[in-house]
């Protein structure tokens, strides 16, 4: 009996490295996230609608919301890094690219969803143990003076929640761009967003303050902006992704050094 051997696997390509990049590129990427916006906004919307609805059904479901939002985000954010690329290609928008991430990288998506909630529980338990700690240790000492180490406690707390949250955001900004158009493994999609983030430590502070204002605009009109800025912020993820990595993906390899000269080519100057 004849049995088929399966294909060998792709191996994956080669993780990259991150370039340099100016932090006025910021203002850059935003203002590409909006050209690609306007290429398909109504896709976009819907895109944005399905994506909300999503996120908020699963933070709603029992017992389990609160881990499932957090593994599901990655997956979703990298089907409209999808769509983004699509419309820089100069194809169209498809709906349903929202959930390319599922159809093609599943697994290492979800991995990533993973370590997000695992990021964000190990802040949590930190932040609470901090806390906690100087709670109890006020309430030993009594007076004013225990009310004062009970409050600083809790202060260093929430420094620490925040830091810790600050890298796990670095670790997730481009993580999904890796692992979906690169398809690099999710720790080391990690790793390389953190270092391209500390890398141009400059260009993504100013675009952090950005979207910070950005999402209070959004707000304004019953929150009905945010089905303008998620896409836009995907076409910025995407911007920036391209820009800090793609430059260095394309560059061409060396050419080998016994390729034999053709008869009659003279080497130019």
């Amino acid at each position: 009996m004849n049995t088929a051997t399966p294909p060998p696997r792709r191996p994956h390509p080669p993780a990259p490295a991150p370039g340099d990049v100016a932090p006025a590129h910021a203002l850059n990427w935003l203002a590409e996230g909006w050209r690609l916006f306007m290429k398909a906004p109504g896709a976009w919307v819907i895109q944005a609608l399905i994506f909300f609805v999503i996120i908020a059904a699963l933070g709603m479901l029992p017992f389990l919301g609160w881990a499932a939002a957090p593994i599901a985000l990655p997956v979703l954010v990298a089907g409209m890094l999808s769509g983004a690329q699509q419309l820089d290609r100069g194809e169209g928008l498809r709906i349903d690219a929202l959930f390319d991430g599922i159809r093609r990288h599943a697994g290492n998506l979800l991995l990533l969803g993973a370590f997000h909630l695992l990021g964000l529980l190990l802040a949590a338990l930190a932040a609470a143990a901090i806390g906690g700690s100087a709670a109890l240790t006020g309430m030993a000492v009594g007076a004013m003076a225990g009310m004062g180490m009970a409050a600083g406690g809790m202060m260093f707390g929430v420094a620490v929640f925040t830091v810790l949250w600050a890298l796990l955001m670095m670790a997730l900004w481009f993580a999904p761009a890796l692992v979906m158009l690169h398809e690099v493994a999710p720790l080391d999609a990690m790793r390389l967003s953190v270092r391209a983030c500390f890398h141009n430590l400059l260009a993504f502070l100013v675009l952090a303050a950005l979207l910070y204002v950005a999402v209070w605009v959004a707000m304004l009109p019953a929150g009905l902006g945010m089905l303008v800025l998620i896409p836009v912020t995907a076409g910025a993820l995407y911007a920036a992704w391209k820009e800090t990595f793609s430059p260095l993906l394309a560059l061409p390899a060396p050419p080998a050094a016994d390729t034999p000269t053709v008869s009659g080519d003279e080497p130019r100057s």
